[in-house]
Protein backbone atom coordinates (compact mmCIF):
# COMPACT_ATOMS: atom_id res chain seq x y z
CA UNK A 1 0.00 0.00 0.00
CA UNK A 2 0.98 3.33 -1.12
CA UNK A 3 2.05 5.86 1.54
CA UNK A 4 0.69 9.20 1.25
CA UNK A 5 3.72 11.93 1.63
CA UNK A 6 2.42 14.77 0.33
CA UNK A 7 0.58 16.45 2.71
CA UNK A 8 2.01 19.96 1.82
CA UNK A 9 0.20 19.44 -1.55
CA UNK A 10 -3.03 18.58 0.40
CA UNK A 11 -3.74 16.49 3.44
CA UNK A 12 -7.23 13.69 4.52
CA UNK A 13 -10.35 15.51 6.64
CA UNK A 14 -10.12 14.25 9.87
CA UNK A 15 -13.01 11.92 10.62
CA UNK A 16 -14.54 14.44 13.28
CA UNK A 17 -14.42 17.18 10.37
CA UNK A 18 -15.77 14.70 7.73
CA UNK A 19 -19.07 13.77 10.01
CA UNK A 20 -19.58 17.65 10.74
CA UNK A 21 -19.68 18.68 6.70
CA UNK A 22 -21.65 15.64 6.39
CA UNK A 23 -24.52 16.57 9.10
CA UNK A 24 -24.09 20.10 7.72
CA UNK A 25 -24.77 19.05 4.25
CA UNK A 26 -27.85 16.66 4.85
CA UNK A 27 -29.45 17.94 7.96
CA UNK A 28 -28.23 21.51 8.35
CA UNK A 29 -28.44 23.20 5.62
CA UNK A 30 -30.00 26.74 5.66
CA UNK A 31 -27.81 29.86 4.19
CA UNK A 32 -26.04 31.93 6.76
CA UNK A 33 -27.93 35.12 4.72
CA UNK A 34 -31.30 33.97 5.64
CA UNK A 35 -32.82 35.17 8.67
CA UNK A 36 -36.38 35.04 8.24
CA UNK A 37 -36.23 31.26 9.25
CA UNK A 38 -34.44 29.00 12.22
CA UNK A 39 -32.62 27.40 9.42
CA UNK A 40 -30.76 30.42 8.07
CA UNK A 41 -30.30 31.43 12.53
CA UNK A 42 -28.72 27.93 12.86
CA UNK A 43 -26.50 28.36 10.02
CA UNK A 44 -25.41 31.68 10.82
CA UNK A 45 -24.77 30.50 14.41
CA UNK A 46 -22.26 27.69 12.74
CA UNK A 47 -20.55 30.30 11.03
CA UNK A 48 -19.95 32.85 13.57
CA UNK A 49 -18.67 29.57 15.98
CA UNK A 50 -16.30 28.78 13.18
CA UNK A 51 -15.31 32.67 12.93
CA UNK A 52 -14.54 32.52 16.53
CA UNK A 53 -12.67 28.67 16.22
CA UNK A 54 -10.12 30.26 13.46
CA UNK A 55 -9.16 33.51 15.46
CA UNK A 56 -8.57 31.54 18.41
CA UNK A 57 -5.55 29.98 16.76
CA UNK A 58 -3.56 33.27 15.77
CA UNK A 59 -4.82 34.99 19.18
CA UNK A 60 -7.31 37.46 16.83
CA UNK A 61 -11.04 38.98 17.15
CA UNK A 62 -13.48 37.20 15.29
CA UNK A 63 -14.74 39.90 14.00
CA UNK A 64 -11.34 40.00 12.02
CA UNK A 65 -11.78 36.86 10.15
CA UNK A 66 -13.13 37.16 6.66
CA UNK A 67 -14.03 33.31 5.59
CA UNK A 68 -12.89 32.88 1.66
CA UNK A 69 -12.34 29.97 -0.84
CA UNK A 70 -8.38 29.26 0.19
CA UNK A 71 -5.06 30.74 0.81
CA UNK A 72 -5.10 31.90 -3.06
CA UNK A 73 -7.82 33.68 -2.58
CA UNK A 74 -7.13 35.04 0.78
CA UNK A 75 -3.36 36.35 -0.75
CA UNK A 76 -5.28 37.86 -4.29
CA UNK A 77 -8.12 40.09 -1.25
CA UNK A 78 -4.71 41.06 0.68
CA UNK A 79 -3.09 42.11 -2.17
CA UNK A 80 -4.90 43.43 -4.66
CA UNK A 81 -7.22 44.86 -2.17
CA UNK A 82 -5.18 47.23 -0.88
CA UNK A 83 -4.39 48.59 -4.90
CA UNK A 84 -6.91 51.83 -4.37
CA UNK A 85 -5.97 52.87 -1.00
CA UNK A 86 -1.92 52.58 -2.21
CA UNK A 87 -3.05 54.79 -5.22
CA UNK A 88 -4.76 56.94 -3.18
CA UNK A 89 -1.79 57.43 -0.71
CA UNK A 90 1.15 57.54 -3.17
CA UNK A 91 2.28 54.37 -1.65
CA UNK A 92 3.06 52.14 -4.60
CA UNK A 93 5.90 50.38 -3.19
CA UNK A 94 5.83 46.52 -2.33
CA UNK A 95 8.56 43.86 -0.24
CA UNK A 96 8.17 40.49 -1.18
CA UNK A 97 10.25 37.20 -1.70
CA UNK A 98 11.45 35.66 -5.00
CA UNK A 99 10.29 31.85 -3.01
CA UNK A 100 6.61 33.09 -2.32
CA UNK A 101 3.58 30.62 -3.43
CA UNK A 102 2.26 31.98 -6.90
CA UNK A 103 -0.86 33.24 -5.00
CA UNK A 104 1.60 35.84 -3.92
CA UNK A 105 4.05 36.81 -6.71
CA UNK A 106 0.95 37.01 -9.37
CA UNK A 107 -1.14 39.22 -7.51
CA UNK A 108 2.02 41.88 -7.53
CA UNK A 109 3.21 41.31 -10.66
CA UNK A 110 -0.52 42.85 -11.29
CA UNK A 111 0.12 45.79 -9.67
CA UNK A 112 3.57 46.16 -11.00
CA UNK A 113 1.90 46.03 -14.25
CA UNK A 114 -0.53 48.60 -13.50
CA UNK A 115 2.29 51.56 -12.04
CA UNK A 116 3.66 49.37 -9.09
CA UNK A 117 7.04 48.84 -7.90
CA UNK A 118 8.42 46.04 -6.33
CA UNK A 119 11.59 44.89 -4.17
CA UNK A 120 12.87 41.37 -3.26
CA UNK A 121 14.62 40.33 -0.17
CA UNK A 122 17.66 38.32 -0.66
CA UNK A 123 17.52 34.69 0.09
CA UNK A 124 20.16 32.42 0.17
CA UNK A 125 20.89 28.71 0.24
CA UNK A 126 19.26 28.66 3.80
CA UNK A 127 16.04 29.41 1.80
CA UNK A 128 15.39 31.90 4.74
CA UNK A 129 14.95 35.51 4.37
CA UNK A 130 17.71 38.70 5.52
CA UNK A 131 15.30 40.71 7.63
CA UNK A 132 18.14 42.98 8.02
CA UNK A 133 18.01 43.66 4.07
CA UNK A 134 13.97 43.78 4.90
CA UNK A 135 14.77 47.64 6.88
CA UNK A 136 17.62 48.37 4.04
CA UNK A 137 14.29 48.28 1.54
CA UNK A 138 11.47 49.78 3.49
CA UNK A 139 10.59 53.24 2.09
CA UNK A 140 8.19 56.31 3.02
CA UNK A 141 5.90 54.96 0.47
CA UNK A 142 6.13 51.02 1.45
CA UNK A 143 2.57 50.09 0.85
CA UNK A 144 2.86 46.17 1.65
CA UNK A 145 4.98 43.98 2.95
CA UNK A 146 3.87 40.08 1.48
CA UNK A 147 6.19 37.23 3.15
CA UNK A 148 5.01 33.56 3.64
CA UNK A 149 5.53 31.75 7.04
CA UNK A 150 6.67 28.45 6.02
CA UNK A 151 7.74 27.40 2.59
CA UNK A 152 5.84 25.23 0.50
CA UNK A 153 8.22 23.65 -1.25
CA UNK A 154 11.16 23.40 1.21
CA UNK A 155 9.42 24.28 4.90
CA UNK A 156 11.66 27.08 5.65
CA UNK A 157 10.59 28.84 8.65
CA UNK A 158 11.02 32.60 8.23
CA UNK A 159 11.48 34.65 11.11
CA UNK A 160 8.66 36.65 11.43
CA UNK A 161 9.27 37.81 15.11
CA UNK A 162 12.18 39.85 13.78
CA UNK A 163 10.47 40.82 10.39
CA UNK A 164 8.11 42.19 12.65
CA UNK A 165 10.51 44.20 15.10
CA UNK A 166 12.17 45.25 11.44
CA UNK A 167 8.16 46.47 10.75
CA UNK A 168 7.90 48.74 14.18
CA UNK A 169 8.20 52.37 12.75
CA UNK A 170 7.10 51.36 9.53
CA UNK A 171 3.05 52.04 8.27
CA UNK A 172 3.76 49.21 5.81
CA UNK A 173 1.17 46.68 5.84
CA UNK A 174 2.47 43.19 7.09
CA UNK A 175 1.12 40.08 5.18
CA UNK A 176 1.43 36.61 6.03
CA UNK A 177 0.86 33.44 3.68
CA UNK A 178 0.64 31.12 6.64
CA UNK A 179 -1.43 28.49 4.58
CA UNK A 180 1.49 25.92 5.38
CA UNK A 181 1.77 27.11 9.29
CA UNK A 182 -2.08 27.68 10.39
CA UNK A 183 -2.60 25.49 13.07
CA UNK A 184 0.49 23.78 13.10
CA UNK A 185 3.38 26.27 13.95
CA UNK A 186 1.08 29.11 14.77
CA UNK A 187 2.63 30.97 17.53
CA UNK A 188 4.54 33.24 15.75
CA UNK A 189 1.35 33.82 13.75
CA UNK A 190 -0.03 35.30 17.27
CA UNK A 191 2.12 38.50 16.56
CA UNK A 192 0.03 41.99 16.94
CA UNK A 193 1.89 43.73 14.21
CA UNK A 194 0.84 41.23 11.44
CA UNK A 195 -2.23 43.16 9.52
CA UNK A 196 -3.38 40.38 6.94
CA UNK A 197 -2.67 36.51 7.83
CA UNK A 198 -4.07 34.19 4.76
CA UNK A 199 -5.01 30.67 6.04
CA UNK A 200 -6.34 27.38 3.85
CA UNK A 201 -8.55 24.57 5.25
CA UNK A 202 -6.97 21.46 3.64
CA UNK A 203 -3.79 22.04 4.80
CA UNK A 204 -5.22 21.61 8.06
CA UNK A 205 -7.42 18.32 7.56
CA UNK A 206 -10.54 20.33 6.60
CA UNK A 207 -12.49 20.10 3.48
CA UNK A 208 -10.78 21.69 0.19
CA UNK A 209 -12.61 24.86 -1.05
CA UNK A 210 -12.14 26.87 2.46
CA UNK A 211 -9.57 29.37 4.12
CA UNK A 212 -9.25 32.81 5.86
CA UNK A 213 -8.37 36.20 5.80
CA UNK A 214 -7.70 37.07 9.07
CA UNK A 215 -7.31 41.46 8.95
CA UNK A 216 -5.98 42.85 12.25
CA UNK A 217 -6.97 46.46 13.11
CA UNK A 218 -4.60 48.80 13.90
CA UNK A 219 -6.24 50.19 17.13
CA UNK A 220 -9.79 50.63 16.31
CA UNK A 221 -8.94 50.79 11.91
CA UNK A 222 -8.90 47.55 10.06
CA UNK A 223 -6.64 47.46 6.82
CA UNK A 224 -8.26 49.45 4.04
CA UNK A 225 -8.85 46.42 1.81
CA UNK A 226 -11.21 47.34 -0.72
CA UNK A 227 -13.35 43.88 -2.36
CA UNK A 228 -11.71 42.39 -5.68
CA UNK A 229 -15.49 40.75 -6.22
CA UNK A 230 -18.61 42.30 -6.01
CA UNK A 231 -21.91 41.03 -5.56
CA UNK A 232 -24.35 40.10 -2.65
CA UNK A 233 -22.14 41.73 0.47
CA UNK A 234 -21.73 39.04 2.67
CA UNK A 235 -18.44 39.19 5.07
CA UNK A 236 -18.59 42.75 5.44
CA UNK A 237 -18.87 43.25 2.24
CA UNK A 238 -15.26 42.17 0.79
CA UNK A 239 -16.17 38.59 -0.01
CA UNK A 240 -19.63 38.32 -1.80
CA UNK A 241 -21.32 35.05 -2.23
CA UNK A 242 -23.34 32.46 -0.68
CA UNK A 243 -21.39 31.26 2.70
CA UNK A 244 -20.07 27.52 1.97
CA UNK A 245 -21.88 26.84 5.55
CA UNK A 246 -20.79 23.11 5.86
CA UNK A 247 -17.01 23.46 4.81
CA UNK A 248 -17.12 26.73 7.19
CA UNK A 249 -18.13 24.60 10.12
CA UNK A 250 -16.18 22.01 9.21
CA UNK A 251 -13.02 24.29 9.07
CA UNK A 252 -13.39 25.82 12.39
CA UNK A 253 -13.97 22.32 14.08
CA UNK A 254 -10.57 21.67 12.56
CA UNK A 255 -8.97 25.15 13.79
CA UNK A 256 -10.14 24.03 17.08
CA UNK A 257 -8.78 20.07 17.09
CA UNK A 258 -5.25 21.31 15.79
CA UNK A 259 -5.06 24.23 18.38
CA UNK A 260 -5.22 21.73 21.27
CA UNK A 261 -3.03 18.66 19.45
CA UNK A 262 -0.38 20.94 18.16
CA UNK A 263 2.22 20.68 20.23
CA UNK A 264 1.60 16.72 20.36
CA UNK A 265 1.52 16.81 16.29
CA UNK A 266 4.66 18.58 15.78
CA UNK A 267 6.45 16.34 18.26
CA UNK A 268 5.78 13.29 16.16
CA UNK A 269 6.24 14.91 13.08
CA UNK A 270 9.58 15.58 14.37
CA UNK A 271 10.35 12.19 15.18
CA UNK A 272 9.73 11.35 11.81
CA UNK A 273 12.06 13.71 10.32
CA UNK A 274 14.32 12.68 12.07
CA UNK A 275 14.34 8.76 11.17
CA UNK A 276 13.93 10.30 7.74
CA UNK A 277 17.34 12.42 7.87
CA UNK A 278 19.23 9.45 9.54
CA UNK A 279 18.03 6.88 6.97
CA UNK A 280 18.94 9.72 4.16
CA UNK A 281 22.10 10.44 5.84
CA UNK A 282 23.80 6.73 4.14
CA UNK A 283 23.17 8.42 1.06
CA UNK A 284 25.09 11.54 0.98
CA UNK A 285 21.29 13.48 0.70
CA UNK A 286 21.44 17.21 0.37
CA UNK A 287 19.09 19.00 2.16
CA UNK A 288 17.73 21.83 0.84
CA UNK A 289 16.66 24.62 2.89
CA UNK A 290 17.72 25.69 6.81
CA UNK A 291 15.42 25.44 9.75
CA UNK A 292 12.59 23.74 8.33
CA UNK A 293 9.19 22.65 9.62
CA UNK A 294 9.14 19.22 11.22
CA UNK A 295 6.27 18.63 8.56
CA UNK A 296 8.24 18.15 5.34
CA UNK A 297 11.69 17.56 4.30
CA UNK A 298 12.82 18.33 0.53
CA UNK A 299 16.44 16.90 -0.35
CA UNK A 300 18.09 16.10 -3.00
CA UNK A 301 20.55 12.92 -3.68
CA UNK A 302 23.60 13.37 -5.76
CA UNK A 303 23.22 11.19 -9.38
CA UNK A 304 19.50 10.88 -8.94
CA UNK A 305 17.11 13.14 -10.46
CA UNK A 306 13.39 13.46 -8.91
CA UNK A 307 11.37 12.45 -11.84
CA UNK A 308 13.11 8.71 -11.76
CA UNK A 309 12.56 8.87 -8.47
CA UNK A 310 8.98 9.08 -8.00
CA UNK A 311 8.50 6.31 -10.86
CA UNK A 312 10.69 4.14 -8.98
CA UNK A 313 8.59 5.16 -5.51
CA UNK A 314 4.97 4.54 -6.67
CA UNK A 315 3.33 1.72 -4.80
CA UNK A 316 6.05 2.69 -1.90
CA UNK A 317 5.62 6.39 -1.72
CA UNK A 318 3.75 9.51 -3.38
CA UNK A 319 6.00 12.44 -2.88
CA UNK A 320 6.44 15.74 -4.69
CA UNK A 321 9.34 17.31 -6.53
CA UNK A 322 8.21 20.63 -5.55
CA UNK A 323 4.54 22.47 -5.37
CA UNK A 324 1.65 20.93 -6.52
CA UNK A 325 0.32 24.46 -8.47
CA UNK A 326 3.75 24.43 -10.70
CA UNK A 327 4.50 20.34 -10.82
CA UNK A 328 2.57 20.01 -13.96
CA UNK A 329 4.34 22.50 -15.82
CA UNK A 330 8.13 20.53 -15.78
CA UNK A 331 10.22 23.85 -15.32
CA UNK A 332 12.63 23.87 -12.87
CA UNK A 333 11.28 25.39 -9.05
CA UNK A 334 11.31 28.77 -8.64
CA UNK A 335 12.29 28.45 -5.02
CA UNK A 336 15.35 26.20 -5.18
CA UNK A 337 16.52 28.67 -8.10
CA UNK A 338 16.22 31.77 -6.22
CA UNK A 339 17.84 30.09 -3.31
CA UNK A 340 20.67 29.45 -5.91
CA UNK A 341 21.23 25.99 -6.05
CA UNK A 342 23.00 24.36 -8.79
CA UNK A 343 20.92 22.79 -12.09
CA UNK A 344 21.35 19.34 -10.82
CA UNK A 345 20.61 19.77 -7.09
CA UNK A 346 17.37 21.13 -8.55
CA UNK A 347 16.38 18.49 -11.01
CA UNK A 348 17.17 15.82 -8.09
CA UNK A 349 14.75 17.92 -5.32
CA UNK A 350 12.18 15.38 -3.65
CA UNK A 351 9.48 17.06 -1.53
CA UNK A 352 8.65 14.65 1.46
CA UNK A 353 6.01 16.09 3.54
CA UNK A 354 3.38 13.91 6.19
CA UNK A 355 0.76 14.80 8.97
CA UNK A 356 -0.23 13.47 12.50
CA UNK A 357 -1.90 10.95 10.84
CA UNK A 358 1.06 9.30 9.11
CA UNK A 359 2.34 6.52 11.96
CA UNK A 360 5.43 5.84 10.26
CA UNK A 361 7.62 6.57 7.01
CA UNK A 362 8.61 3.48 4.77
CA UNK A 363 12.00 4.15 4.94
CA UNK A 364 13.82 0.88 4.75
CA UNK A 365 12.09 0.88 1.39
CA UNK A 366 12.40 4.52 -0.29
CA UNK A 367 16.23 4.09 0.62
CA UNK A 368 16.02 1.10 -1.41
CA UNK A 369 14.93 2.53 -3.91
CA UNK A 370 16.98 5.44 -4.04
CA UNK A 371 19.86 2.80 -3.66
CA UNK A 372 19.24 1.19 -6.92
CA UNK A 373 18.94 4.23 -8.99
CA UNK A 374 22.40 5.40 -7.91
CA UNK A 375 24.00 2.06 -9.34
Amino acid sequence: MTTYLDMNATAPVLNEVADLVRKMFLDEYGNAGSRTHEFGANAKKSVEKARKQVAEVVDADKSEVIFTSGATESNNIAILGLREFGEQESKKHIITTRIEHKAVLEPIEYLVKNGFEVSFLEVDESGVVDFNNLKQLLREDTLLVSIMHVNNETGSIQPITDICDALELSEAYLHIDAAQSFGKLSDDLKNKRIDLISASGHKVYAPKGVGALIMRKRGFLKPPLKPIMFGGGQEKGLRPGTLAVPLIAGFGLACEIAQKNALAWKKHAQKLKDELIAALNTLDAQYNGENTSPFVLNFSVPGINSEAAMVMLKGIAAVSNGSACTSSSYTPSHVLTAMQLDEKRIAGAIRVSWGHMTESLPIAEIVEKLEQLKL
